[in-house]
């Protein structure tokens, strides 16, 4: 009669899927279903918001860019936070892969900061008769941007792995004072932008018909930042493997 198997203590589990090897081999069983979850989410909100969400009775349809500008905006941020977050627990506790994932955490967050950016543009121009104004939210959504192609710049200019996670965790923590400063800007300062609708205490000020398919928008948004910080810190174990 063959022996049950101990489960491993936390500091012994947690340590097991800190391990490069281990990452590797696990997340390349989640990766498949975590694209396939992926394409599945966007699809079925990209065809309800444009196709079947009702109109909005003063914007018509061009509040439909919310759809893809809401999404993008929170997890501009949400990828921030994780960033740091990771940035954070490699550099104290060394573990490389969490410098791993805060580097992959740059490039889609830089992603959906710029499509926040750009979306915001073209949703101001019918609403405010402007491209761009100097807004509180959109100035610091734009350092935003700022702070990651410098955490970008900084990885690459540095050629010690070790050196350019330790300062770009730095420079991450700094950043983070930034975040609730683009949450709050509209509630601190007389700003153009809008108030929050959905992330806010109590109930979400729009109508449940547009709420859902906005909902399915963030699951997707949520779930393609995972995917590409997946992809991104697998190549990054095989980089350090051939170097």
């Amino acid at each position: 009669m063959s022996a049950v198997k101990p489960i491993d203590k936390p500091p012994a589990l947690i340590y097991r899927l800190a391990s490069p090897n281990y990452f590797y081999e696990l997340s390349g069983q989640a990766l498949p279903w975590l694209a396939g979850m992926t394409l599945l989410l966007f699809g079925a909100g990209l065809s309800w918001s444009l196709a079947f969400s009702p109109a909005d009775y003063q914007q018509g349809n061009s509040f439909r860019i919310i759809y893809v500008h809401v999404p993008a905006a929170a997890f501009s941020m949400g990828v921030y936070v994780a960033m740091a977050i990771a940035g954070a627990i490699g550099l104290i506790w060394r573990i490389k892969v969490a410098a791993m994932v805060a580097r992959s955490c740059a490039p889609i967050g830089a992603a959906f900061t710029f499509l926040a950016l750009v979306t915001g543009s073209l949703w101001g121009k019918p609403m405010w008769g402007a491209w761009w104004v100097w807004d509180a939210r959109l100035t610091s959504e734009l350092i935003l941007l700022f702070l990651y192609l410098g955490y970008i710049g900084l990885q690459e200019a540095i050629d010690d792995w070790d050196t350019a996670a330790r300062a770009g965790a730095v420079l991450a923590l700094v950043g983070l004072v930034n975040i609730p400063i683009i949450h709050y800007s509209v509630e601190w300062w007389y700003t153009l932008h809008q108030g929050a609708t959905l992330f806010k205490l109590g109930k979400p000020s729009i109508a449940p018909p547009m709420l859902w398919p906005l909902l399915v928008m963030m699951a997707a948004y949520g779930l393609l930042a995972v995917t590409v910080v997946v992809m991104g810190t697998r190549n990054e174990v095989l980089q350090r493997r051939l170097e």
